[in-house]
């Protein structure tokens, strides 16, 4: 028996640009996708949760049968977003990362082997800038961690330039290794090369891993099992769960 078609709108990060397209090329499903920045992550929960929420309110709801959101939970980014006339599905996965591996548990096992590691794809790579307007409101323009030690020096002075780059910059301490994360959607190896490149300068470790669409694809196929994925219906709202296994769950949008 064949699958009826069902028509979905999805909202998702321009990271994952050409796995969805890939996933939607196959599926027996219409789905019209919008696209928001990467640097909706940069503003902060409140500010990514009121984006997010802005795109969702702007589809037209008569015409789907959902709305599927290309996100994890991404910093609590995601949690507050409100179903208003039908359902949204959210996978369950603290950011990005879990899609591309295709389970929680690949991410964990991974993160718990490989501490300071930093990740990349195709999407982080070629759709890493951010637009003028973002970058005004980001955390990072906010703090100035956008600002080289030379700016902090004329703006500070020496010694609290110092301190500032100082604290500013621990972060990046914490990391040694990039891994790539190869999702069989790249059109060559450029951005592979481009990746170990940056680790070689940095001298950092570098790492391939193949990727996994199985997620991806079952967002767009609509096979949404609740391990996997949170749909919320009309009249709910999303939350974060702080649990390892569910990660957002629902509440009443009242």
């Amino acid at each position: 028996m064949t699958t009826p078609t069902k028509r979905f709108a999805l909202v998702t990060c321009e990271v994952f640009f050409r796995e969805m397209c890939w996933a939607m090329s196959r599926s027996p499903n219409q789905i019209d996708m919008v696209t928001l920045p990467k640097g909706l992550h940069d503003l902060g929960s409140a500010q990514m949760s009121e984006r997010v929420q802005s795109a969702i309110d702007g589809v037209d709801t008569s015409t789907y049968d959902a709305i599927l959101m290309g996100y994890g939970l991404c910093n609590n980014g995601l949690a507050g977003i409100v179903a208003k006339d039908i359902p949204i599905v959210l996978p369950r996965a603290h950011d990005c990362i879990t899609l591309f591996l295709g389970s929680r548990e690949r991410y964990v096992q991974y993160f718990n082997d490989h501490p300071g590691t930093y990740f990349k794809t195709t999407g982080w790579i070629e759709r890493g800038k951010i637009g003028d307007d973002l970058k005004q409101l980001s955390i990072q323009q906010e703090t100035g961690m956008n600002m080289s030690y030379a700016e902090m020096v004329e703006k500070y002075g020496e010694d609290n330039a110092e301190y500032l780059y100082d604290e500013l910059c621990k972060h990046t301490r914490n990391y040694g290794q990039y891994t790539f994360i190869e999702m069989g959607v790249e059109p060559d190896d450029r951005f592979e090369k481009q990746v170990r490149e940056e680790a070689e300068s940095k001298d950092w470790s570098f790492e391939k891993i193949e990727g996994d669409l199985t997620l991806i694809r079952q967002l767009i196929d609509g096979e949404w099992d609740d391990e996997d994925f949170l749909v919320i219906q009309p009249g709910e709202a999303t939350r974060a769960a702080y649990d390892l296994d569910r990660i957002v769950q629902i509440e009443s949008a009242g």
